[in-house]
């Protein structure tokens, strides 16, 4: 791109080239579309280098791969492999990634979309939002009262125990990351308590064999039978909303070997500690919230794009605003939906609908000559 006032006409906008925005450029490109993925990082894959150093993905290369090309590994890639991955899935089908990127503004004056960044503009027929779904960490009310001599840190801050103050730790939040996080810090020799409602776990090793030959069963009833178009899906999906995904990889028991201490909800602040549910007062210098993070559209100043509540307003990522939808969302059509293999379903049918649906809203006079 160039100078700052430069406007580039472009028929679709992706904001983001994670993942999501990646299996949707790959469809555009095959079928000749002129489109641009915005992506706010210096390089592909950005956003999973800044994870933690653990983090290992639930899923073999079969459900860990974008369409037209494997992971070219085995097994359960790292964090840097994945993101080293979408960097090379990237160049090898050569989508057109505008990297160093930031979308700032987003309008709509009911013909075209106008796409404000650190670089340069955009005026677009059709723009699909890939980003910013966990983009705010949710902190609760009452880590305010903490003494500000505890050291506090979030989970999408998280990258190792070398950050964690000498002394007692306590993880809040007991679902994936933050039964990672407990580990991690127990490893390092660190008083570990891990507080928060255990979600459940899968029951049997995922890195074994039997692991092996159920995880395909697993993922089809992920892709297909829990959505939201089935009774057993929409069940699912309101027992799961704000309460986390069961324990995959890590198990209780891991937790007991570890030395792990578990307690219940953290629900009061004494004295500038924070105090459990069932009375326990762990002596702590560094708190890690694993309490969940929020989406940051913040950008999109789009008239009728969220409700309320400032949620998405969609209906399996199509959005009311002609010509502009979502991808990756937790729970958008199913519950892979934002995981790795339960994108590229996602992104067809969000194409198609695009595809039939006119960009431009007709108006009152085109409606009553239509009917």
């Amino acid at each position: 791109m160039g100078t700052q006032d430069d406007t580039r006409q472009v028929g679709t906008v992706v904001i983001g080239a994670g993942q999501a925005g990646l299996v949707l450029g790959y469809h555009l490109q095959r079928s000749g579309e002129d489109a641009v993925l915005l992506e706010a990082g210096a390089r592909v894959g950005d956003s999973w280098r800044r994870r933690y150093d653990s983090l290992r993905l639930f899923s073999r290369r079969r459900y860990a791969s974008l369409p037209g090309w494997p992971i070219p590994m085995h097994g359960f890639p790292t964090r840097d492999e994945m993101a080293d991955y979408l960097e090379a899935y990237a160049q090898r089908f050569s989508l057109p990634v505008e990297t160093g990127t930031s979308v700032r503004r987003v309008t709509h004056d009911g013909a075209r979309f106008s796409v404000e960044t650190s670089t340069g503009s955009y005026v677009a027929e059709r723009v699909v939002v890939c980003a910013g779904a966990h983009a705010r960490p949710a902190f609760p009310a009452l880590a305010a009262d903490l003494d500000p001599a505890v050291r506090q840190l979030h989970s999408l801050d998280y990258r190792n125990p070398g950050q964690l103050a000498p002394g007692g730790v306590l993880v809040v939040g007991a679902a994936n990351s933050g039964t990672d996080v407990a580990l991690d810090a127990a490893a390092a020799g660190h008083p570990t308590w891990l507080a928060g409602r255990h979600p459940g776990q899968v029951p049997f090793d995922i890195d074994g064999a039997q692991g092996k030959l159920i995880t395909p069963v697993v993922m089809f009833v992920f892709r297909h039978l829990l959505t939201r178009s089935t009774p057993m899906g929409r069940r699912f999906m309101a027992r799961a909303e704000g309460h986390g995904v069961m324990l995959v990889r890590n198990k209780i028991a891991d937790l007991d070997a570890a030395g792990v201490l578990r307690t219940g909800r953290i629900e009061a602040v004494v004295g500038g500690l924070p105090v459990s549910s069932d009375g326990v007062f762990p002596k702590i210098s560094t708190v890690v919230w694993c309490t969940g993070s929020r989406p940051d559209h913040r950008f999109l100043e789009v008239p009728g794009a969220f409700d309320e509540s400032g949620a998405a307003v969609h209906d399996r990522g199509i959005s009311p605003v002609p010509g502009l939808a979502f991808l990756g969302l937790d729970l958008q059509h199913s519950v892979a939906s934002s995981m790795i293999q339960g994108l590229d379903r996602d992104a067809r049918h969000v194409l198609r609908r695009l595809r039939a649906t006119p960009t431009v809203r007709p108006s009152a006079g085109e409606s009553a000559l239509a009917r």
